[in-house]
């Protein structure tokens, strides 16, 4: 099984709370004025990338709290990147998951999209939310506007409502 990919970061800062592996995720819909990443864009574009490849980088890491995946749109690719989960999550490792679409939205996509229900249920963290130049907020921990979330993602299922994540 592969995932397109734009590239991966070893070890980052910026991506969610301690040190890092980052999988950038090829494809995105959105297309966000302004977008860190508009290079990931192209579902064409990137490179495929053998899951076993992407776990076996990741084992590599010694110094690493957990992984996120970015993108482009990691929801577009929600079955392989929810199969590396599982596998990131065996190695006890947290998992952070950006997304432009927000929690409400993938709710309902993830009726029609196994894959997205089960990358949902992978994440232990979702970021939500399209990126508004309008909310830019260069304060905020792990985010780039202020519509968006850190979802805790087992709370929010289990109270049946988005809780959001006290980690800053």
């Amino acid at each position: 099984m592969e995932i397109r990919i734009a590239g991966t970061v070893r070890e980052s800062v910026v991506d969610g709370p301690g040190l890092r592996f980052v999988i950038f995720a090829q494809g995105c819909r959105h297309r966000c004025t302004g977008c860190h990443n508009p290079g990931t864009w192209d579902p064409l574009g990137g490179i495929p990338v053998k899951v076993a490849e992407l776990l076996n980088q990741i084992k590599n890491e010694k110094l690493i709290k957990g992984v996120t995946f970015s993108g482009g749109e990691p929801f577009l690719q929600a079955g392989p990147l929810a199969r590396l989960g599982r596998q990131v999550k065996a190695l006890g490792l947290d998992l952070i998951t950006y997304t432009g679409y927000t929690w409400e939205k993938l709710l309902t996509l993830q009726l029609e999209d196994q894959g997205i229900k089960e990358l949902l249920l992978v994440s232990d963290y979702v970021v939500d939310g399209p990126f508004i130049t309008e909310e830019r907020d260069f304060e905020l921990p792990f985010r780039g506007s202020r519509n968006q979330r850190i979802i805790d993602v087992k709370n929010s299922i289990a109270d049946g409502k988005v809780v959001e994540s006290g980690f800053s």
